[in-house]
C-alpha cells in the first residue's frame, strides 16, 4: 500500500542505481593560473552540461528513464557530484551508466587522467521481472478493486517501493494506492476517503487470497 490514487494496480517500478562522480583539480593563485590551474568545480559544470536535458526527470514520464542529478559540492580543488538514475528497462539503464562513463573519459581526456572518476551502486530492481510469473496475485487485487466498485487501471511506478525489494526476496508484492499524492514535497497530501478504502481492500485481499 504505497501508491497513490485507490485505483492505481502497478507491478512496474524502475531498476534503480545511484552514481557518484569525483572531480580532482589543481588550486594556485587565480593570479598566475594561466595554463596551471585546474578547477575541479568547473569539471563539474562541464560534466553536467554534456548530459542530455532531455533524460532528465522534468522532461521525462511514464516509462522514460532519467538521470537525475541530486546533489553538487566542491571548490577548485575537489568537487562532487551525485545523480540517481532510473529505467524501467534494465537494457536502458546500463544504457545511461555507459553515458556517464563515456562523459567521465571525455572530462579525463580534456583535462588529464585521474581529474574525473565515477562510481555505481545498484539499489532495486523492477519488480515485474517476478510478478509476470505469478498472474493470481494481480488477479486478486484487480478483483478485490472492482468489488469496491473501483475500475483499476494499470500504472508503472516512477519511484521506489518496497515492493521491488520484497517481491526479490520471495514475496511477489504488486503496489497499491492508498490515496496519497505529490509525494516527496512540501505539498505532499492523502485523501482521507481513498485511505479508508484502502483498508477495506485489504480486508477484501485477505478473503479473496483465502477463497483462492
Amino acid at each position: 500500500m504505497d501508491g497513490g490514487e485507490i485505483a492505481e494496480f502497478s507491478e512496474e517500478t524502475f531498476n534503480a542505481a545511484s552514481a557518484s562522480v569525483a572531480f580532482k583539480g589543481f588550486s594556485i593563485h587565480p593570479g598566475s593560473a594561466k595554463n596551471k590551474m585546474v578547477n575541479a568545480a568547473s569539471l563539474a559544470c562541464q560534466f553536467q552540461e554534456i548530459l542530455p536535458e532531455h533524460m532528465t526527470p522534468e522532461h521525462t514520464s511514464g516509462r522514460e528513464g532519467f538521470i537525475h542529478l541530486t546533489e553538487m559540492n566542491g571548490s577548485t580543488e575537489e568537487a562532487h557530484l551525485a545523480y540517481i538514475i532510473r529505467d524501467h528497462d534494465a537494457k536502458k539503464l546500463a544504457e545511461k551508466k555507459q553515458l556517464l562513463i563515456q562523459t567521465a573519459s571525455y572530462i579525463n581526456i580534456m583535462h588529464g587522467e585521474g581529474s574525473c572518476e565515477i562510481t555505481f551502486k545498484d539499489a532495486y530492481h523492477n519488480m515485474y521481472e517476478v510478478l509476470k510469473d505469478v498472474p493470481e496475485v494481480r488477479q486478486i487485487a484487480w478483483k478485490s478493486l472492482e468489488e469496491l466498485g473501483i475500475e483499476p487501471h494499470d500504472e508503472p511506478i516512477r519511484g521506489g517501493t518496497d515492493g521491488a525489494e520484497l517481491s526479490f526476496r520471495g514475496l511477489p508484492c504488486p503496489n497499491l494506492g492508498n490515496g496519497g499524492g505529490n509525494f516527496h514535497g512540501r505539498y505532499e497530501y492523502c485523501v482521507i476517503e481513498e485511505l479508508e478504502q484502502a483498508c477495506q481492500l485489504v480486508l477484501n485481499i485477505i478473503k479473496n487470497t483465502q477463497e483462492a
